[in-house]
């Protein structure tokens, strides 16, 4: 069996996960790594009425035209160690193509409610201020970031209580605004109306 190097595994492993993340069913329970909230296929939505959000899925944000596979491709990693200024290069590279993922066009100033997981930026002794929120359980904290058009930089209303990887409906209008942070280069921005506990929508 082939031994990846660390570095490009992490990384693979991320890619790997954003189709799923995307794709997947909301989980059920306790969230656990893996699948994305609110992640449930379906039919394009209706316009939302004035003065309401519409509700987003992940897979909305990524451009249909974008391959986050693409750079994966052909790529040789099986004689690669960690100590190889190659596999180096190469998580540099892929890590540049994943910050640098476009944000859609379609959803820049869109009203919308979306879930995610929080990943803590900024607390005040009132709560969070600044958050990026992901679709999977455990990105940026236990796992690489994943692609900027997979993060959205959130700044709250008023700050918020909420903790660490705790999953979260929030609604606002979605810019599509670049942030980089220490946790992860976010393609979009919103200031949040309301951040809300996530409750399992009915099946």
């Amino acid at each position: 069996m082939p031994r990846y190097p660390v570095v490009i595994s992490a990384l693979v492993l991320a890619a790997w996960l954003l189709p799923a993340a995307t794709q997947a069913q909301a989980p059920q329970g306790v969230p656990v790594p893996g699948p994305a909230l609110g992640g449930k296929a379906a039919a394009p939505a209706k316009a939302p009425a004035p003065g309401t959000f519409r509700e987003l899925r992940w897979d909305e944000l990524v451009p249909k035209d974008w391959d986050p596979m693409k750079d994966l491709k052909g790529l040789q990693l099986d004689n690669l160690s960690d100590a190889d200024p190659r596999a180096t290069e190469m998580l540099k590279k892929l890590r540049e193509v994943w910050d640098n993922a476009p944000a859609n066009p379609a959803l820049d100033g869109q009203a919308v409610r979306i879930p995610g997981y929080v990943v803590p930026l900024e607390e005040s002794p009132d709560g969070l201020k600044e958050f990026l929120l992901v679709p999977y359980f455990g990105a940026c904290i236990h796992s690489p970031p994943p692609p900027a058009n997979q993060i959205i930089h959130v700044l709250p209303r008023t700050p918020s209580k909420v903790r660490s990887m705790e999953p979260v409906w929030i609604s606002g209008t979605l810019q599509r605004e670049k942030t980089d942070s220490y946790m992860g280069a976010a393609g979009y921005r919103m200031k949040a109306q309301k951040v809300e506990p996530y409750v399992e929508r009915p099946r």
